[in-house]
C-alpha cells in the first residue's frame, strides 16, 4: 500500500500514456470537434476585441481630458496605447509566432486599415 501511495502520480501518468497511445481511431473523429472549437474561439476573440476597442476609446477620451487639465499620467497612457496596439496586431503576432497563416482568421486590424 505504501508503494501505491508514493507512486500514485507515476502510475496515473503511465495509465494515461497507455490510453492515449491506443486510441488513435477515436482521435481521428475528434478533428471536427477541434475545428468547431477553433471557430468558436475565433468568434469570441473578435467579439471581445470589439468591446475592448470601445472601452479603450473611452479610456483615450479620459486621458485626453486629463491632458487638458494637466493631470496626464504618461505611464497609464503608454499602457493603454501598447495594449491596444498588441490587440490590433494579434493576427500578425499569431502568424509570426506559428510561421503559418492561422492568425488571419482573427482579423488583423493593421492589415485591414492598410488596404
Amino acid at each position: 500500500m505504501r508503494f501505491i501511495k508514493k507512486n500514485l502520480c507515476t502510475i496515473l501518468c503511465l495509465a494515461l500514456f497507455v490510453v492515449l497511445g491506443t486510441t488513435d481511431a477515436a482521435f481521428a473523429q475528434a478533428v471536427d470537434l477541434v475545428d468547431t472549437a477553433q471557430g468558436k474561439a475565433v468568434a469570441v476573440f473578435k467579439a471581445v476585441k470589439s468591446i475592448i476597442f470601445i472601452v479603450g476609446g473611452f479610456g483615450l477620451v479620459v486621458l485626453a481630458f486629463m491632458a487638458i487639465f494637466g493631470k496626464l499620467d504618461w505611464k497609464k497612457f503608454s499602457m493603454l496605447a501598447v495594449g491596444l496596439a498588441i490587440l490590433a496586431a494579434a493576427g500578425s503576432i499569431v502568424d509570426y509566432a506559428t510561421g503559418d497563416s492561422e492568425g488571419t482568421a482573427l482579423g488583423d486590424t493593421f492589415s485591414q486599415s492598410a488596404q
